[in-house]
């Protein structure tokens, strides 16, 4: 287990920061997108304490801005990003992998030991900032970087669907795959009771993975009805390997109560959550717990792709067959084309890392991609995200967790630029990524427009100097 800057403050009981407005905040997405972990090191302000090894000691001072050469750049080091440098290495083009991450794997492997072997050229804990003329901007623990490349392949993943409700801020409140990372990365779980809640199979891995590491699950609230699970169960039988994940996780929890119809309304405390109050079938009971995770299903990661100039549709960015984006010499694989696991991560980056290289897929990838496809559709209708969200906020509800904008100062926003505007909602250090979605499911708003830098970044590595 790699043990991460935020596991051993949480260890040592340290606060992490203060809102805007003088609230305590702590860890919320465990992976460097929600900011609340950030910490400074040395001279260096916003370090994401979730991402940073304990080790991990203040930098050196900044070079000046390097630059890398490559034929086939991909950035994003989760199962698509692995998988498109494999095969465009394997097709013998030169490789460059950017992630931000110090390990790769995404979200599932992350903070264990990836399955697969690593491309030969990786560069960890590197985040794009912009986009040049011919190349991206990006920035490492030394400062600033040009990478220069003929064809890129973009597979910035996915991030969690974060929904307020009251006392979603207060420290112990987490995304459910949230908590499940921060865990995996030496949070402190063992003997603590944790509720959990949201939508999808997310939440049972979560629960799972959580128990085996000592957590006392008191129970997991779904908001879907338990004949529509029923019935996705059943077409389960159609995928073998899903179907025994599925059986696995029920095994590894029983005797934990699942509630369907189910979800977390509230949670209490002053400077820690103590309780969560949690709706089944329209009624309310409030359960003692140390530590709450909710999360409502995927949202695909697209400020890069939307960056580069990417045409974006239904959320995810449009590609062909190939993973060809409509940006003339760039790809995008994995979650950020749509939500689908997986086995349709892995087959859009083999896809697409051979397009890029110039070599046509094998016909059994575009076969494994519609099956891929396929079951990915039947789980989006199984567990969409609510459509009712905003009965559960009030007018004192946080929405935009950076600027402590509340839920009374954007209720009767037209769009997210006014809401930008008048409240400054979408402004803080994680620029829209978790208020955005969440605005999407209450008012409808789409994706607000991305400009760069897409990272906070060094002053040196703006000017390049």
């Amino acid at each position: 287990m790699r043990v991460t800057l935020a596991a051993a403050l949480a260890r040592a009981d340290q606060p992490f920061r203060t809102s805007v407005t003088g609230e305590p905040r702590a860890p919320l997405c465990g992976m460097g997108v929600c900011h609340e972990c950030r910490v400074t090191l040395g001279d260096d302000a916003h370090q994401l304490a979730c991402m940073v090894p304990d080790e991990a000691r203040a930098p050196a001072p900044h070079a000046a801005p390097r630059e890398l050469r490559c034929e086939v750049l991909v950035v994003g080091g989760g199962p698509a990003g692995i998988a498109a440098a494999r095969a465009a290495h394997a097709a013998g083009a030169d490789v460059l992998l950017l992630d931000e991450h110090p390990a790769l794997g995404g979200p599932i492997y992350r903070a264990l030991e990836s399955p697969w072997p690593a491309p030969p050229r990786v560069a960890h804990r590197t985040r794009v900032v912009a986009a040049l003329g011919d190349g991206l901007l990006a920035e490492d623990d030394a400062g600033a970087l040009l990478v220069r490349h003929r064809v890129l392949v973009v597979a910035p993943g996915a991030r969690e669907l974060l929904l307020p409700f009251p006392g979603w801020t207060l420290p112990g409140v987490f995304g459910a795959g949230g908590l499940q990372l921060l865990a995996k990365g030496g949070w402190p779980v063992a003997g603590k009771r944790v509720v959990v809640g949201g939508t999808g199979p997310l939440l049972r891995a979560a629960a799972a993975g959580l128990r085996k590491l000592g957590a006392r699950i008191a129970g997991i609230a779904e908001l879907a009805p338990a004949g529509r699970i029923a019935r996705f169960g059943v077409r389960l039988a159609a995928h073998p390997g899903k179907l025994a994940q599925a059986a696995a996780l029920s095994a590894a929890l029983v005797r934990v109560p699942i509630w369907s119809r189910a979800r977390v309304v509230r949670a209490h405390g002053e400077a820690h959550v103590t309780a969560a109050t949690v709706e089944i079938a329209g009624r309310a009971r409030t359960i003692d717990c140390d530590l709450l995770a909710v999360g409502f299903g995927q949202v695909p990661s697209i400020e890069l792709p939307l960056l580069l100039g990417c045409a974006v549709a239904d959320g995810g960015v449009v590609v062909d067959a190939l993973g060809a984006t409509s940006v003339p010499g760039v790809y995008c694989a994995g979650e950020a084309t749509g939500i689908g696991g997986i086995d349709k991560a892995i087959a859009e980056g083999e896809i697409a890392g051979a397009a890029a290289a110039g070599r046509a897929p094998h016909p059994r990838l575009l076969r494994r991609r519609r099956r891929a496809l396929a079951f990915a559709q039947a789980l989006a209708a199984c567990f969409p995200a609510p459509r009712d969200w905003a009965g559960v906020v009030d007018d004192d509800t946080i929405v935009c967790r950076c600027e402590d904008v509340r839920w009374r100062a954007l209720r009767d926003a037209t769009d997210v630029r006014a809401a930008k505007l008048h409240t400054r909602a979408g402004m803080g250090a994680c620029q829209g990524r978790i208020c955005g979605p969440a605005l999407a499911v209450l008012r409808g708003f789409p994706h607000g427009t991305i400009r760069p830098p897409v990272a906070p970044a060094r002053l040196e590595t703006l000017t390049r100097q």
